[in-house]
């Protein structure tokens, strides 16, 4: 019995190394196979096939074996065909994978780049169309829709969406308050089409406040900064450190006013930081 006891384990072992050895046998087996059938798979068109048979390669590369020629291709195919059918997401994953295989080309990573700016154009259209949340999805594709710095080109369309609702947010007060030099000067401030196109009702009424007024009070004066005004660069230097202090541009540049001693005047089209008059 004690002899049988011994000899036992060496048994299971000797039968687990015999199984890993069959395992290993087999997966050796399979990879040398592989090449042949992925081979016949795009020879016949089977770009599943073709795919399925390029990702087992690729997973038993440290076999030591080659990637072959039909590796590329059939991702290089497949991808296309993603691409066509719009499935713009998987289209760039396998094409990013084609990118960073033995098998990419330098004109694999170029169709990758034309595929990203593609994508690109397109959401910009959409936001271009007023449609800001279908450009977003869009650059999400490809991760471009928002970074944590705020650097992609989704957080620099939303940044400007938000910009020009904010304008014409300003431009609706003060049109109600009938300050319509302002409000003038802040539709003029709006940059994309399609809030522009929501302005025109807004800016129609706002050309005819301004031509209800007295004509003195239309006139602009076309020769530079208006006399007694307050220098305009110390105005500036004021009003932006108003803003970067969390103050709306409105409150800012009055403040800045009052502090260098002059009064808001509206000045045709423009509002003026006037010098107050210092006689008596």
């Amino acid at each position: 019995m004690a002899l049988r006891r011994h000899r036992l384990p060496r048994f299971w072992l000797g039968l687990t190394l015999g199984l890993v050895a069959c395992g290993i046998g087999a997966t050796y087996w399979w990879e040398q196979q592989l090449p042949q059938k992925l081979e016949q798979a795009a020879r016949s068109g089977d770009l599943e096939a073709c795919l399925r048979y390029s990702e087992q390669l690729e997973a038993l590369r440290w076999l030591g074996g080659k990637a072959p020629a039909e590796q590329g291709s059939c991702r290089r195919l497949k991808a296309a065909q993603l691409w066509q059918q719009e499935r713009w997401s998987e289209a760039l994953q396998l094409q990013l994978q084609l990118v960073n295989s033995l098998a990419g080309s330098e004109a694999d990573r170029e169709r990758l780049l034309v595929w990203q700016q593609n994508l690109q154009q397109r959401a910009i259209a959409r936001f271009q169309e007023g449609d800001l949340p279908a450009a977003l999805k869009i650059l999400a594709v490809m991760g471009d829709d928002h970074r944590a710095d705020g650097d992609s080109l989704g957080d620099k369309l939303s940044e400007n969406w938000t910009r020009n609702r904010l304008q014409l947010e300003r431009a609706k007060s003060l049109t109600d308050q009938k300050r319509w030099w302002e409000a003038l000067e802040a539709l003029t401030r709006i940059d994309h089409p399609w809030w522009r196109t929501q302005s025109r009702g807004l800016q129609a009424k706002v050309q005819k406040g301004i031509e209800g007024l007295a004509p003195q009070e239309r006139e602009h004066d076309a020769h530079g900064q208006l006399p007694h005004t307050v220098p305009s660069a110390q105005l500036d230097a004021q009003v932006r450190q108003r803003i970067a202090q969390g103050m709306d541009e409105w409150s800012a540049f009055q403040e800045a006013c009052r502090s260098l001693g002059g009064q808001v005047v509206e000045a045709g089209p423009e509002t003026a930081c006037k010098r107050r008059s210092t006689r008596r």
